[in-house]
């Protein structure tokens, strides 16, 4: 029996079809080549089509096959992984009505400031363990006040992966865990919140029926399960966000244990026993992929905006044609500090971590006798460390102190330079493992299909590749180029905060 894991990303899909019963990867591709394009026609405003994401996971899913490493038909069960706190709208008929307004869109930051505030505070954050911020209830409201067109026509409010399950199944559902990162989860009632609603003055109805993460979501529907070469009893039995799922994919699982990603967004996300929350909701806290009601386990999340987005951008500007290996390789070549090159990575959206605040990405001490490409490739990683180690202290402030963080080998944390000024900076050790978003949500089918019993039985062949320890004269050189940096952040959050 075959599983077939989906990881709708931001820069592109990948796809993983998975032996479940040696765990063995026997297939793994991405799709696009390159990243797909974010629209942004305002400032701080993000979007995507939705049905270009149904077409690329389509496209995946067909040069998965074509690798011929199995047979379609063995395919039984689909899990989904995507990216968090998206709004998709869908009418009657179950077409788009707009573009995704997408994670990382800061529109709604004053509607959800507002809620805040006239929600009482601290009210909020013991409920809802979050600020309404720009996430997906706000996005939604912000629709009902500036799109009532759009808003009349809604039947049907979807989180990413909500909206990718629909596409294969022709059902309506989401998840707890989906509502909690939406701001729509009421953790005093465990169930949809009526505050939040209520508040925004929001249709319920357009809200789907409500699954837990491993369920089974829907039976693959026959013209797509022909269209995609698949058998007509193909269920989909797992979603989640990226982050849980890849929190999943690492085997973190259980209190105290610790996650990081760096990919278009940067991420550290813990796993709690407990209804924690920072006051100012700087980090964020949702339902983890095994919360229940009677065995509590958050997600807490700290969310950098600006982290890959910075070296794509870094690439395509001074890159020259150079794959990212090649610019590590020359990130490299320059000394620990990049010879006081600063990078601040904040020019992708409104940053939580920031209080909300949208401050943009800046270069600052530009030498031009001195700095040459590998000086600004390094900069660049040392920035996105730095921003790393500035929101795990707020982490830290709210209890979550890891005593060693698990990532994949993927993305920045394949690069040497990224990860030494990653553990120098934030002083914790680091655990490598050979993992992948879309492998996660195929063993994540698995277990929602009850061919393993847990998350340790699924995740038995988790590989860890290398481990990476601080070492005392590096971690005193980057705490000292870490509390410059620092310095000049603060700065810069006055400046923004008087204009």
């Amino acid at each position: 029996m075959l599983l077939l894991g989906i990881d709708l990303g931001t820069s592109s899909i990948k796809i993983s079809v998975v032996d479940h019963e040696s765990q063995k990867t026997l297939a793994s591709v991405s799709y696009p080549d390159e990243e797909s394009p974010i629209q942004s026609a305002q400032a701080g405003w993000a979007e995507q089509d939705p049905n270009m994401w149904w077409e690329h996971i389509k496209m995946g899913i067909q040069k998965a096959h074509s690798k011929g490493a199995y047979n379609p038909n063995d395919i039984k069960y689909i899990g989904i992984a995507y990216q968090m706190h998206g709004l998709v709208l869908l009418d009657s008929q179950g077409n788009t009505l707009r573009n995704a307004i997408i994670w990382c869109d800061s529109r709604a930051v004053p509607i959800g400031q507002k809620a805040f505030r006239e929600l009482g505070e601290q009210a909020i954050l013991q409920t809802h363990l979050n600020s309404p911020g720009n996430f997906t209830a706000s996005k939604f409201k912000w629709v009902q006040e500036n799109e009532p067109e759009i808003y009349r026509k809604t039947k049907h409010l979807l989180l990413p992966g909500d909206f990718v399950s629909y596409r294969l199944t022709g059902e309506y559902c989401t998840t707890h865990s989906a509502l909690s990162e939406g701001v729509l989860w009421d953790f005093s009632k465990n169930s949809l919140s009526k505050t939040i609603l209520d508040h925004y003055k929001l249709d319920t109805s357009v809200i789907p029926a409500i699954h837990p993460v491993f369920d089974d979501h829907g039976r693959i529907l026959p013209t797509i399960a022909d269209e995609l070469g698949l058998a007509h009893d193909v269920h989909v039995t797992y979603k989640a966000g990226d982050q849980p799922n890849n929190a999943l994919s690492l085997n973190v699982m259980q209190a105290g244990e610790v996650a990081a990603t760096a990919g278009t967004s940067g991420v550290i996300y813990g796993v709690s026993d407990d209804l924690v929350y920072d006051k100012q909701s700087r980090v964020n806290t949702f339902a983890h992929v095994n919360h229940r009601e009677d065995a509590t386990r958050t997600g807490v999340l700290l969310c950098i905006n600006g982290t890959g987005i910075l070296y794509n951008w870094i690439r395509k500007i001074a890159g020259g044609g150079l794959s990212y290996d090649e610019i590590n390789q020359i990130a490299a070549e320059a000394p620990v500090g990049a010879q006081d090159l600063r990078i601040f990575p904040f020019g992708n959206g409104a940053e939580r971590m920031l209080n909300d605040r949208m401050i943009q990405a800046s270069i600052m001490d530009i030498d031009f006798n001195r700095h040459d490409r590998a000086s600004l490739f390094r900069a660049a990683q040392e920035g996105i460390a730095f921003a790393f180690r500035y929101g795990l202290d707020i982490m830290r402030e709210n209890g979550m102190i890891p005593k060693v963080i698990r990532a994949g080998h993927a993305n920045l944390f394949r690069s040497a330079v990224f990860r030494s000024s990653f553990v120098a900076t934030t002083n914790t050790p680091l655990e490598l493992y050979q993992n992948d978003g879309s492998v996660g949500a195929a063993l994540g089918a698995g277990i929602g299909a009850h061919a393993y019993r847990d998350a340790q039985e699924a995740l038995g062949g988790l590989q860890r590749i290398a481990d990476f320890a601080p070492e005392p004269v590096l971690c005193d050189q980057y705490e000292a180029l870490y509390q410059g940096w620092k310095e000049e952040l603060i700065k810069k959050l006055n400046i923004k905060k008087t204009i």
